[in-house]
């Protein structure tokens, strides 16, 4: 954040889902439902920002009232509010049949990220554990998923080896080896599972490209998460937040830490900075944690 960005109102609050929006057990909190309401109300826009389907996240369009489009499937996806797809990236074919015969044949659990569907080679309880809590359709068993790229363009794929994040670490290196620059790889709070994404593919790079359509300079956003998956959005907004359950390495790259998840930490952020905006930003302190497990603001 440049010292002249410091002093530019917030017109756009872009927001991460799991493990910051929402609390530990998937759900909207009533205070961060306000504070968005509230912010809404003011003329902010609020964009979703989340790794998950739009399936996923329509429900908190609809019940926060939302008209922005929403960032999805880890920046691959843009919808419309009304559900529409506004633009999207997809994996090379040849790249991701590679990959997911690599997996496969080590053991790895594979589903691919299709718009709105998931498809797997067959159903396995961690793959279902990792849509059901989170408002995912439910996976779709399609045999090969290779044959499955033969008729369909996907957006993203991820790997799962249940409980053992050594092996994903080790995948990790391995594949970044072998796609050479033709796909991301990217792991968002989950240990066990890696994602594979289009090369650049990422939930900053989608926002830089939806506030140029929506003439909003980057240093009038707010943007909040607590992954790596958030580190690329967090840098290109204005005001950087990161929540209090975040890795160290968000909280690092952001402008302030607030409290965690289940802290409504959102709504801490929307109510200082937006809603209130009684302390200059250039002022911006994180709280320390003991203070801010006592009194959450």
């Amino acid at each position: 954040m440049t010292e002249s960005s410091k002093r530019h109102p917030i017109k756009l609050v872009a927001v991460d889902l799991d493990g910051t929006l929402l609390n530990s057990d998937h759900l909207l909190s009533e205070r961060n439902e306000k504070a968005i309401k509230a912010a809404l109300a003011k003329g902010i826009q609020v964009v979703l920002a989340t790794g998950k389907t739009f399936f996923a996240a329509s429900h908190l369009v609809k019940r926060l009232g939302i008209q922005s489009p929403s960032i999805c499937v880890q920046g691959t996806t843009v919808y419309n509010a009304d559900g529409s797809l506004r633009t999207q990236l997809t994996l090379d074919p040849s790249m991701a049949r590679r990959v997911i015969t690599f997996a496969e044949d080590r053991g790895y659990h594979v589903a691919l990220y299709v718009g709105n569907r998931i498809l797997v080679r067959q159903m396995h309880a961690r793959v279902a554990a990792l849509t059901e809590p989170y408002h995912e359709p439910d996976a779709e068993a399609v045999g090969s998923l290779q044959a499955a790229l033969d008729n369909m363009a996907a957006n993203k794929l991820i790997v799962v080896m249940p409980g053992d994040a050594r092996r994903i670490t080790a995948l990790r290196w391995q594949l970044s080896m072998q796609i050479n620059g033709t796909g991301r790889l990217l792991q968002a709070g989950v240990s066990d599972m890696l994602e594979v994404l289009p090369p650049n593919a990422s939930k900053g790079m989608m926002l830089k490209s939806l506030l140029r359509d929506i003439h909003i300079p980057a240093s009038h956003v707010l943007a909040c998460g607590d992954a790596e998956n958030d580190v690329e959005m967090l840098e290109l907004a204005g005001l950087g937040v990161a929540v209090g359950n975040a890795s160290d390495h968000v909280k690092q790259v952001a402008d302030v830490v607030v409290g965690t998840n289940d802290q409504d930490g959102v709504a801490e952020a929307i109510e200082r900075f937006v809603l209130n905006a009684e302390e200059p930003v250039q002022a911006v302190e994180s709280q320390p944690e003991a203070e801010r497990s006592a009194n959450p603001v």
